[in-house]
């Protein structure tokens, strides 16, 4: 699994829990909140992202990431160390 991967499930999970932005283009560089995502879908779609690729981690160690990919890249940086 690398990054890119990681970003689709991220993706995914932010159109699954907010289906009005299922035809919104998402890159690697939009941050969750200037999609409109509140904090409570925030956590829905990493917590789902997280299970997904099998991560159990404290969410207080995700915080940090300004955008997509930096979130992407966190969470393959958990599963391999």
């Amino acid at each position: 699994m690398d990054s890119d991967q990681i970003v689709g499930i991220i993706i995914a999970e932010i159109r699954e829990t907010v289906p009005e932005l299922a035809e919104q283009p998402i890159g690697r560089d939009d941050s969750m909140a200037d999609l409109g995502v509140d904090s409570i879908e925030r956590s829905e779609i990493i917590l789902a992202a997280m299970e997904q690729l099998g991560l159990k981690i404290p969410m207080v160690q995700l915080h940090g990431p300004r955008n997509i990919g930096e979130l992407a890249d966190l969470l393959l940086a958990k599963s391999s160390g």
